[in-house]
């Protein structure tokens, strides 16, 4: 089964871009970056010539020797049986970050060669980009993120005319029932894979205990990529702080503490793990912010932070739970099923509004899970697992900040009082949208 993703429109663009230069495609493992990349020299170019640094043991050499664009593409060709063309071939250099010497050459391909449509990734391309072995080609090449698969894009290959519903919704107004009970039950399925594209196509074909076995598979990988591409020191700690997540996101609240990791931890220790993580893409860092004034990062508070998950089905399966358990109505799982919603809220607004998302705390008296910058504003964000709505944290962050909008994801119908909206969280990838059609009509 095909997945349609929204990238291939970030890609297009590229290619078509003036003063385009060779792109690094940025991603947490099993994301969808190869196959992506695949699809669009299938799509977009003839052809595409597909070389991957991690399977051919030998192709870093070719880098090694020369610096020259002309003399790679030339031993390249060689490679491929075809003639590279700058008119109609895509080249893809996969699994980069075994090479540096061929991130290196990207400044030259840019400088010597910027006629030829480079496009690389790397399942840890972002822990190689930490390294400081090499020269990074600053300045040479462009940069573009994929994420896992989102709500929409599940959607839309799981009913057409569904998806197709859900994208025409551009006003603030009530969802009719029979709409908002489907989209709601599509959004449970979604919620059991996750977005990992192979998870999701086990749901879609109505496999749904083989979500869990890849996804299960998927984190074993993870767990080997800590020990191949770290100290041994330093891998011991990345997996204590990854499996340890669940329990962060299980506290009502979920500030990351680094003794509840391991006793007796302490940020010095963890702090390179932390960054391992999140440079791999695994992990979402969100800080404190003690002001919500703009520019949103000048007032962190970079002790104070929580950690969410790159994508819920794996946070689901890191954490035990098995496929039925969205089904239950037990107290027992309602609060991590808020740290799980509050993870799944994230993974959303991230591809629409970037990773310059922070949260807001006034002591011990309200928290707001996450505040997000859009159109000069602050807008405070809170995220309900269920239809209980119930807090006052919105009300005193409105009281002493006065925001224009405010933002409550639930799953109560799509609607606007004064200056909350309350959105479906099956609405969330629509977050931006629904703003903007909110700026038109103040």
């Amino acid at each position: 089964m095909k997945i349609e993703r929204d990238i291939l429109k970030d890609l297009k663009a590229w290619k078509e871009k003036n003063g385009r230069k060779p792109l690094m495609l940025f991603g947490a493992r099993q994301t969808g970056k190869t196959w992506i990349l695949k699809e669009f020299g299938r799509s977009c170019f003839d052809r595409y010539a597909y070389f991957n640094f991690d399977e051919e043991e030998h192709l870093g050499e070719l880098f090694s020797k020369t610096k020259s664009p002309a003399r790679l593409l030339e031993q390249l060709s060689h490679l491929t049986g075809f003639t590279i063309s700058a008119s109609d071939t895509l080249i893809i250099f996969d699994e980069i970050q075994e090479c540096p010497k061929a991130i290196e050459s990207l400044k030259y391909f840019c400088e010597q060669c910027p006629e030829y449509a480079i496009v690389t990734a790397g399942s840890l391309l972002g822990i190689m980009l930490g390294h400081k072995d090499f020269s990074f080609p600053v300045g040479k090449v462009d940069h573009l993120n994929m994420y896992p698969v989102t709500f929409s894009e599940f959607l839309r290959a799981k009913d057409k005319s569904l998806s197709d519903y859900y994208h025409s919704i551009d006003t603030i107004e009530q969802l009719p029932q029979i709409f908002f009970d489907r989209l709601s039950a599509s959004f449970d399925y979604y919620r059991i894979s996750g977005g990992m594209p192979e998870s999701v196509v086990a749901i879609l074909e109505n496999h749904r205990d083989e979500t869990d076995r890849i996804l299960s598979s998927i984190l074993k990988d993870y767990t080997l990529d800590f020990v191949k591409h770290s100290t041994p020191l330093i891998a011991n700690r990345i997996g204590h702080i990854w499996e340890n997540l669940p329990s962060q996101l299980s506290k009502e609240n979920r500030k990351f503490i680094y003794s509840q990791v391991r006793s007796g931890a302490r940020a010095r220790e963890y702090e390179d793990a932390l960054i391992w993580l999140k440079n791999a893409g695994l992990i979402y860092q969100v800080m404190l912010c003690t002001k919500p004034f703009i520019p949103l990062k000048a007032y962190d508070q970079i002790n104070s932070f929580k950690i969410y998950a790159c994508d819920i089905g794996l946070l689901r399966v890191l954490a035990d739970l098995d496929n039925h358990i969205y089904e239950t109505t037990s107290d027992q799982f309602r609060e991590f099923k808020g740290g799980l919603t509050e993870n799944y809220v994230l993974q959303s607004l991230i591809p629409q509004f970037g990773k310059n998302i922070r949260y807001w705390s006034s002591g011990n008296k309200a928290e707001v899970e996450f505040l997000i910058q859009f159109d000069n504003s602050i807008i405070p964000v809170e995220a309900k697992s269920a239809i209980s709505v119930k807090s006052k944290s919105l009300s005193v962050y409105d009281n002493a900040y006065h925001p224009k909008i405010r933002l409550r994801y639930s799953m109560k119908n799509l609607s606007q009082a004064g200056n909350l909206i309350n959105i479906p969280l099956f609405l969330a990838d629509k977050t931006r949208n629904l703003l903007k059609a909110c700026s038109k009509n103040e």
